[in-house]
Parts: C-alpha cells; structure tokens; sequence
C-alpha cells in the first residue's frame, strides 16, 4: 500500500468516528436558544460544578497513588514488591461500577457493616453518623481506586525505561532518594505521568455506572435523564455537547503536554538503576502504601463479589451464563481487533506525512474517548437507521423486496461504537510505543526502496508488538466492561455480562448482580497480568541492549 492509501484510510475512519459526534452537534445546534436557556437557569450550574470537582478530585488522587506506587516499586525493594508490582494494576480489571455495587453492599445502611454497629453499640439507625457511600465522596473513592492504574502503568514504564545517569548524579552530589526524585526522575516522566491522568479525567467525565448508582448528578446522567427519561433530545444534545467541549480541551491538552517530548532510547550510556533496599519502619510504610490500594481496589471488593456470588446460588455454568461469556467475548475480541488495526492506520499514516491536519485527524478521532458510550450509540443509530429506512423503502419500491435493517440491531454496529469509544486508548498506547522508534530508522528504510507497507509490516509492527499488543489489552479489557452502548445497540436477545450485572443491580438484586461482576473482573485480569509482564520485559531488554558496548555509530549520525 502507497502513501496515498494510507491517507484514505486514515480519513475514513476518522470519517466514522466523527459521524456520532457530528449527529450530537447538529442535535444541539437544532434544539434552539430556548432549551439552551432553561438548561443554563436551571441544571446546568449544578451537573457543572458537581462534574468539575469529581473530574478533579480523581485527578489528584489518582496522580498520587499512581505516581508514588510506581515510584516505590521501580526504585526499592522491600518484602512483596514483585507481587506488588504486578497488583497495583489489577483493579484496571474492575469496571468501577461493579466497585460501587461491591461496596454499597457492604457499607449502605442495612449492610453488614453498620449492622455489626448497632449490634454492638445498641445504636438506633439515628443515634450514629456514618459516612455515606451513595455520594459525591463514594464516586470519586470508586473511580480512584480502579482508575489509578493507568497513572501507575505510564509511570512505572517511564521510570523503567528513563537513563538514570541524572539521578545516580544527583544521589554522589548528596541528594537524598526523596529530593533526588522530585528534582529528576519525576520531571523526565511528567508526561506520561500527565497522559495518564488526563486518561483519567476523560474516564472520568464519561462514566455513567457509577454516579447513576450512587445518584450523583453530573453531564452523564443529566443527558440520561434528559434524553431517556424526558425525551427532551435538544436539552440531551446540548449537553452532550457541553461534554463534547471538555473532551476537546482535555484531547489538546493530552497533545500539547506531550508536544515534541518525544525521547528515543540511549545507547551505551544508560547505567542501570540499582533499587533500594528498605528495612524497617520505611519497608513497612513502602508495603502498606502500595497494599491499600490492591487491597481496597481488588482484594477486598473480590472477596465480596465470591461471598455475595455464593449466596446467590446462580449457575455459572448454566447455558444461559455461558451465552453471556461468549457474547462478551466475541465483541470486546473483535473490537480489539478492528480498533487496533484502525489506530495503526491513523498514527502510520501520520507518521509518514507529518502535518498541522495529520495531528488534527488523530485528535478528531480521541474525542469519543470522553463522551459517554450512550451518546456515541444514538448519534450511530439515528444516522443508521435513517439509511436502513431509506434503502429498505428504495428495495421495496423498485424490486417489491424488503431488506428490513441491514446495518441498525447488528453487532457491526456496536462494534463501530466500541472502536469510536476507545480509539483515543489504543492511540496513545501505540503511539507512545512509535515515539521511541527513531524517524531516522523510517527514513532509511525508505532510502533503500521498502513501501510504506513494507515498513508498517517489516520494521514497525516486529519492533512494536509490546506496543500493540497493550493497545490490544487495553480495549479488550474496556469493550468488557462497557455498559450504555452495549444497553442500547445491543440486537434483540443479545444480552452480554455487563447487561446481566446492570440488570440486577437496577433492581437492588447486588447478590446476585455479583456472579456477572465476578467473571467480568475474572477476564480481565490475565490481560492485565500480561500487560504488567510485557512492560517489566520490554525494560529488562531495552537495559540489556544500554548496557552492551557502543560498537556502531549513533543512529541520525
């Protein structure tokens, strides 16, 4: 394939990742002044500010768990850090409303926590304040606790693959590991530090689950409410849009804070980091900073979803759960597929002609990473079902033959959905892999006669399947947990994991909305085992090659 094809096909997948987007855009600037007015004298202040401090306070919090853990597992050794390592990232495996079905089970008012209080203290239900979990705090305890991860797997991957000469200097001169830290190594990771944060904030302001649950009202479920509850679809749209106008911030924010910070691999002059050896108070404050959150983020809720799933007494391996598991799998295999080879597309093809309009593309194409998947399902399904209307009269009209929805209630389209909802995700992955190869590598290949499918296929994919293969993970993983556009694309009896567990919970039924949530969880925690593996891999090669004589000329020279 030439460059020219490429370019076509890069701008034909932005082309579908835009069509929802652009069907919200023309829904708002239809709905007129008026709804737009009553939106802003009545809501709109309210699901603003409520939104603002949830987006912020995940930020923070998960910016310090995050960043600290890595830190401490990079750096030091104490007991349990190489199993630590690896289960700082299994709470990525949660949904976070799975979390708040977990925890509302045990903390809400007749749950066996505050029981065990009255029954001890002989309390009546107004003789004791308890913290409430069905909150604006609960939200953000939820979503920092399985969002952290993302901050934890950029920063440790940079910390591991970051020269430490800078700080071995800093630590002869007579910094101590702490200013050392905070002077070196955490500028060198800034942006993948800042890249998953603003990871988080996008997760963030697009969950539904969650702040539904907990009756919290922000964007997401004031255009729920607006849209499937009122049917006002002007009053959805413009929020929608109000949405889509933070995405777009925090997408040109994601861009510009990685700017031209790209930084290929040293060679011959990158001294492998010797790690701490912590004793003591330091070695039990290391372990119990980097357990918490394992333990409030996976163990705990794990143990509770077995304990509730045990009372249930459902069979998972009943023909109908079984459905369920090969449902889910199907669609988050095949959407990882396609939304990966698609993302290649894009940032390739990018690479190949970099340009003002190349970055364009590929931030046009992140936005749905930020507006919440019930949004992306209308804005495809209106547009669709209007062609498979229109094509299915113009059948009826000329060959007497009825063709009835072709595209609208198939599992292509959810597919179309879950690769506009996660595009930003495999980008970033695969793009943060192809900024460490060298454009000289590129230039060279092209020098001696190889087309760009040729390099795409010899050079880039061998060199980057750690690369790919997170971006993989990292969608099947999400397409798993998905929920809104999943509720409304879905065909008719075509029920996945996520439905069944939403289902149940909708109905105060947590017991047994626990088994689907169990094995939601269950299949993603090998492709996060597997995620954590690769990183560790790929940085113990990349310090074997430092390390090794520079017996070539520098790349670029």
């Amino acid at each position: 394939m030439r460059i020219r094809g490429f370019e076509i096909a890069a701008t034909a997948v932005v082309a579908l990742c835009l069509i929802p987007v652009t069907a919200v855009v023309l829904a708002a600037l239809g709905g007129g002044g008026e709804s737009w007015s009553t939106l802003a004298a009545t809501v709109l202040p309210r699901y603003g500010w409520t939104t603002l401090q949830l987006v912020l306070m995940v930020a923070v919090g998960t910016c310090i768990i995050g960043t600290g853990t890595a830190w401490l597992v990079t750096t030091c050794r104490f007991p349990g850090v190489r199993i630590l390592e690896v289960a700082l990232a299994l709470p990525l495996a949660f949904p976070a409303y799975v979390l708040a079905y977990a925890y509302t089970d045990l903390l809400d008012h007749p749950g066996p926590v505050q029981s065990w209080l009255r029954a001890v203290t002989g309390w009546g239900p107004r003789d004791y304040w308890f913290p409430e979990i069905r909150s604006l705090g609960g939200a953000v305890a939820m979503l920092m606790l399985v969002l952290f991860p993302y901050v934890y797997l950029l920063a440790r991957a940079s910390f591991l693959q970051q020269s430490h000469g800078g700080y071995l200097a800093a630590r002869v001169l007579g910094e101590p590991p702490w200013r050392a830290f905070m002077r070196v190594s955490l500028p060198m990771a800034r942006p993948a530090i800042a890249g998953g944060v603003i990871l988080t904030m996008m997760e963030t302001i697009a969950d539904y689950g969650t702040v539904a649950h907990f009756s919290v009202q922000t964007f997401a479920t004031g255009l729920y409410q607006a849209w499937f509850s009122m049917g006002d679809r002007a009053a959805a749209a413009q929020l929608s849009l109000c949405l889509l106008s933070v995405a777009l911030l925090l997408a040109f924010l994601e861009r510009a804070q990685r700017g031209s910070a790209k930084r290929y691999p040293p060679r011959g002059n990158n001294a492998p980091l010797t790690p701490h050896d912590l004793t003591g108070w330091r070695a039990l404050g290391a372990f119990l900073a980097c357990f918490l959150p394992v333990f409030l983020g996976f163990l705990l809720p794990t143990g509770l979803l077995i304990q509730m799933a045990m009372e249930a007494d459902q069979g998972l391996l009943s023909r109908r759960y079984l459905t369920f598991m090969r449902n889910s799998l199907t669609l988050a295999s095949v959407a990882a597929v396609v939304t990966l080879l698609a993302a290649m597309m894009l940032a390739f093809s990018a690479r190949l002609r970099p340009s003002r309009p190349a970055r364009a593309t590929i931030l046009l194409a992140g936005l749905g990473y930020a507006v919440p998947g019930g949004v992306i399902a209308v804005g495809l399904l209106v547009p669709f079902a209007a062609f498979d209307n229109a094509f299915d009269g113009l059948m009826r009209r000329y060959f007497g033959i009825s063709t009835g929805l072709l595209i609208t209630g198939s599992i292509w389209l959810m597919v179309l959905a879950y690769m506009v909802r996660f595009m930003a995700a495999a980008l970033n992955a695969f793009e943060s892999g192809l900024s460490t190869l060298n454009p000289n590598i590129d230039a060279a290949a092209r020098t001696l006669g190889t087309r760009p499918s040729g390099l795409l296929k010899k050079i880039h994919v061998p060199v980057l399947k750690t690369s790919l293969l997170t971006a993989l993970l990292i969608v099947f993983v999400d397409v798993m947990k998905e929920l809104p556009a999943t509720l409304i694309l879905r065909p008719f009896n075509f029920d996945t994991l996520a439905v069944q567990a939403h289902r149940l919970a909708s109905d105060e039924r947590l017991t047994q909305a626990a088994v689907p949530s169990l094995v939601i969880m269950s299949f993603g925690i090998l492709p996060v085992v597997l995620l954590c593996r690769m990183i560790a891999k790929s940085s113990t090669q990349s310090q074997l090659t430092d390390v090794l004589p520079a017996d070539r000329p520098q790349e670029g020279k």
